[in-house]
Protein backbone atom coordinates (compact mmCIF):
# COMPACT_ATOMS: atom_id res chain seq x y z
CA UNK A 1 0.00 0.00 0.00
CA UNK A 2 1.19 3.05 -1.28
CA UNK A 3 0.84 6.32 1.57
CA UNK A 4 2.07 9.09 -0.25
CA UNK A 5 3.30 10.31 -4.34
CA UNK A 6 6.25 12.10 -4.98
CA UNK A 7 6.39 14.06 -8.07
CA UNK A 8 8.67 16.56 -9.58
CA UNK A 9 7.63 20.13 -11.32
CA UNK A 10 11.15 21.10 -12.42
CA UNK A 11 13.19 22.18 -10.06
CA UNK A 12 10.25 21.48 -7.02
CA UNK A 13 9.52 18.48 -5.46
CA UNK A 14 6.18 17.81 -4.50
CA UNK A 15 5.57 14.93 -1.77
CA UNK A 16 2.07 14.45 -1.73
CA UNK A 17 0.15 12.31 1.56
CA UNK A 18 -2.34 10.39 0.00
CA UNK A 19 -4.05 8.13 2.78
CA UNK A 20 -7.40 9.93 3.62
CA UNK A 21 -6.23 11.85 7.32
CA UNK A 22 -2.73 10.69 6.66
CA UNK A 23 -1.95 9.19 10.44
CA UNK A 24 1.07 8.34 10.96
CA UNK A 25 2.52 5.00 10.94
CA UNK A 26 5.75 2.46 10.76
CA UNK A 27 4.64 2.29 7.38
CA UNK A 28 4.45 5.54 6.37
CA UNK A 29 7.43 6.74 8.26
CA UNK A 30 9.43 4.19 6.19
CA UNK A 31 8.22 5.90 2.66
CA UNK A 32 8.65 9.31 3.90
CA UNK A 33 12.10 8.18 4.46
CA UNK A 34 12.02 6.54 0.91
CA UNK A 35 10.77 9.66 -0.93
CA UNK A 36 13.25 11.38 1.09
CA UNK A 37 16.18 9.82 -0.51
CA UNK A 38 15.52 10.20 -3.72
CA UNK A 39 14.69 13.76 -3.59
CA UNK A 40 18.21 14.33 -1.69
CA UNK A 41 19.95 11.93 -3.77
CA UNK A 42 19.10 14.08 -6.38
CA UNK A 43 21.93 16.02 -7.27
CA UNK A 44 21.68 20.46 -7.78
CA UNK A 45 19.46 22.84 -6.50
CA UNK A 46 15.79 21.89 -5.43
CA UNK A 47 13.05 22.91 -3.31
CA UNK A 48 10.36 20.38 -1.19
CA UNK A 49 6.46 21.57 -0.82
CA UNK A 50 4.42 18.69 1.47
CA UNK A 51 0.99 18.50 0.48
CA UNK A 52 -2.23 16.24 0.95
CA UNK A 53 -4.83 15.12 -1.58
CA UNK A 54 -7.51 15.10 1.53
CA UNK A 55 -9.28 18.31 1.24
CA UNK A 56 -9.75 18.23 5.31
CA UNK A 57 -6.47 16.93 6.92
CA UNK A 58 -3.34 17.60 6.14
CA UNK A 59 -2.15 15.22 9.07
CA UNK A 60 -4.21 13.92 12.11
CA UNK A 61 -0.71 12.66 13.57
CA UNK A 62 -0.14 9.47 15.08
CA UNK A 63 -2.16 6.35 13.99
CA UNK A 64 -3.03 5.51 17.67
CA UNK A 65 -5.19 2.31 16.51
CA UNK A 66 -2.07 0.87 14.89
CA UNK A 67 0.12 1.70 18.44
CA UNK A 68 -2.15 0.04 20.21
CA UNK A 69 -2.21 -3.02 17.99
CA UNK A 70 1.54 -2.93 18.34
CA UNK A 71 1.41 -3.08 22.40
CA UNK A 72 0.23 0.21 23.48
CA UNK A 73 2.52 3.15 25.35
CA UNK A 74 5.12 0.91 25.84
CA UNK A 75 5.54 0.53 21.58
CA UNK A 76 5.05 4.58 21.32
CA UNK A 77 7.84 5.61 23.91
CA UNK A 78 10.04 2.46 23.02
CA UNK A 79 9.89 1.97 19.40
CA UNK A 80 7.83 4.27 17.30
CA UNK A 81 8.50 8.10 18.67
CA UNK A 82 11.89 7.45 18.57
CA UNK A 83 11.23 6.70 15.03
CA UNK A 84 9.25 9.55 14.84
CA UNK A 85 12.20 11.62 15.98
CA UNK A 86 14.60 10.78 13.28
CA UNK A 87 12.09 11.98 10.80
CA UNK A 88 11.05 14.99 12.50
CA UNK A 89 14.81 16.05 12.98
CA UNK A 90 15.62 14.67 9.34
CA UNK A 91 13.19 17.04 7.95
CA UNK A 92 14.32 19.75 10.20
CA UNK A 93 17.64 19.23 8.69
CA UNK A 94 16.93 18.77 5.32
CA UNK A 95 19.46 19.78 2.74
CA UNK A 96 17.05 21.54 0.83
CA UNK A 97 13.70 24.12 1.56
CA UNK A 98 10.85 22.29 2.73
CA UNK A 99 7.43 24.11 3.21
CA UNK A 100 4.56 22.43 4.61
CA UNK A 101 1.76 23.37 2.26
CA UNK A 102 -1.32 22.92 5.12
CA UNK A 103 -4.39 22.48 3.20
CA UNK A 104 -6.42 20.83 6.14
CA UNK A 105 -5.99 20.00 9.98
CA UNK A 106 -2.05 19.60 11.14
CA UNK A 107 -2.97 17.94 14.43
CA UNK A 108 -0.09 16.09 16.87
CA UNK A 109 2.46 14.50 14.72
CA UNK A 110 1.24 15.86 11.70
CA UNK A 111 1.53 19.30 12.72
CA UNK A 112 5.09 18.32 14.26
CA UNK A 113 6.15 17.60 10.74
CA UNK A 114 4.54 20.89 9.98
CA UNK A 115 6.69 22.30 12.63
CA UNK A 116 10.10 20.85 10.96
CA UNK A 117 9.53 22.64 7.81
CA UNK A 118 11.16 25.77 6.67
CA UNK A 119 8.31 27.02 6.11
CA UNK A 120 4.53 27.01 6.13
CA UNK A 121 1.36 28.38 4.22
CA UNK A 122 -2.09 27.48 5.73
CA UNK A 123 -5.53 27.41 3.99
CA UNK A 124 -7.16 30.66 5.00
CA UNK A 125 -10.52 29.03 5.58
CA UNK A 126 -10.54 25.56 7.00
CA UNK A 127 -8.05 23.13 8.99
CA UNK A 128 -6.76 23.84 12.49
CA UNK A 129 -3.06 23.75 13.03
CA UNK A 130 -3.25 22.17 16.93
CA UNK A 131 -0.68 20.57 19.57
CA UNK A 132 -2.89 18.33 21.57
CA UNK A 133 -0.22 15.81 23.06
CA UNK A 134 -1.00 17.84 26.59
CA UNK A 135 -4.62 16.68 26.47
CA UNK A 136 -4.11 13.12 25.35
CA UNK A 137 -1.24 12.93 27.71
CA UNK A 138 1.86 12.11 25.50
CA UNK A 139 4.22 14.28 26.37
CA UNK A 140 7.19 15.50 23.36
CA UNK A 141 10.13 14.06 23.92
CA UNK A 142 13.66 16.25 23.77
CA UNK A 143 13.59 16.64 19.92
CA UNK A 144 9.89 17.25 19.67
CA UNK A 145 10.15 20.01 22.47
CA UNK A 146 13.18 21.86 19.95
CA UNK A 147 10.70 21.12 16.60
CA UNK A 148 8.28 23.13 18.33
CA UNK A 149 10.95 25.84 19.00
CA UNK A 150 11.37 26.08 15.52
CA UNK A 151 8.36 27.92 15.28
CA UNK A 152 9.21 31.57 14.65
CA UNK A 153 6.56 32.68 17.81
CA UNK A 154 8.09 31.41 20.88
CA UNK A 155 4.87 32.59 22.71
CA UNK A 156 2.41 30.92 20.84
CA UNK A 157 4.31 28.03 20.39
CA UNK A 158 4.46 27.76 23.97
CA UNK A 159 0.74 28.30 24.25
CA UNK A 160 0.28 25.70 21.85
CA UNK A 161 2.51 23.21 23.39
CA UNK A 162 1.18 23.86 26.93
CA UNK A 163 -2.23 24.82 26.97
CA UNK A 164 -3.47 22.54 23.08
CA UNK A 165 -4.30 25.47 21.60
CA UNK A 166 -5.46 25.25 17.85
CA UNK A 167 -5.21 27.48 15.42
CA UNK A 168 -6.65 28.26 11.70
CA UNK A 169 -4.79 29.88 8.79
CA UNK A 170 -5.76 33.05 9.70
CA UNK A 171 -4.67 32.76 13.36
CA UNK A 172 -2.12 31.07 12.65
CA UNK A 173 -0.56 33.92 10.06
CA UNK A 174 -0.89 36.84 12.66
CA UNK A 175 0.67 34.78 15.29
CA UNK A 176 3.87 34.01 13.04
CA UNK A 177 3.17 30.46 13.38
CA UNK A 178 2.57 29.85 9.19
CA UNK A 179 4.04 32.56 6.69
CA UNK A 180 0.91 32.25 4.32
CA UNK A 181 -2.94 32.06 4.87
CA UNK A 182 -4.14 31.93 1.64
CA UNK A 183 -7.78 30.47 0.15
CA UNK A 184 -7.95 27.36 -1.35
CA UNK A 185 -7.58 28.13 -4.46
CA UNK A 186 -4.29 30.14 -5.03
CA UNK A 187 -2.85 28.16 -2.06
CA UNK A 188 -0.66 25.31 -4.09
CA UNK A 189 -0.02 27.54 -7.02
CA UNK A 190 1.37 30.74 -4.66
CA UNK A 191 3.43 27.94 -2.60
CA UNK A 192 4.58 26.06 -5.31
CA UNK A 193 5.48 29.75 -6.63
CA UNK A 194 7.19 30.67 -3.68
CA UNK A 195 8.86 26.70 -3.47
CA UNK A 196 10.10 27.68 -7.17
CA UNK A 197 11.97 30.83 -6.08
CA UNK A 198 13.78 28.85 -3.22
CA UNK A 199 14.91 26.17 -5.37
CA UNK A 200 17.39 28.65 -7.00
CA UNK A 201 19.29 28.76 -3.70
CA UNK A 202 22.61 27.13 -3.78
CA UNK A 203 22.55 23.96 -2.05
CA UNK A 204 25.16 24.15 -0.26
CA UNK A 205 25.23 27.41 1.28
CA UNK A 206 21.72 26.60 1.81
CA UNK A 207 22.24 23.82 3.60
CA UNK A 208 24.99 25.02 6.55
CA UNK A 209 23.08 27.91 6.97
CA UNK A 210 19.86 25.99 7.96
CA UNK A 211 21.73 23.41 10.27
CA UNK A 212 24.14 26.27 11.84
CA UNK A 213 20.40 27.88 12.52
CA UNK A 214 18.85 24.98 13.95
CA UNK A 215 22.07 23.91 15.94
CA UNK A 216 20.11 22.74 18.90
CA UNK A 217 19.88 19.39 17.06
CA UNK A 218 23.70 18.63 16.55
CA UNK A 219 23.58 16.91 20.31
CA UNK A 220 20.99 14.74 18.89
CA UNK A 221 22.98 13.78 16.17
Amino acid sequence: MSYMQLSREGAVWVLTLTNGENRLNDDVLAEFNTALDTIENTEGNGAVVITSADPKFWSNGIDLNFVQEKGGMAYLVKEFAPRLDQLLMRIARFPLPVIACLNGHAYAGGALIAAACDFRTMRADRGRFCFPEVDIKIPFTPIMTEIVRLLPNPTIAWQMASTGLALGGEEAAKAGVVDKALGEAELLPTTMAWAAELAKKDRQTYTLIKRRWRNAFDKFI
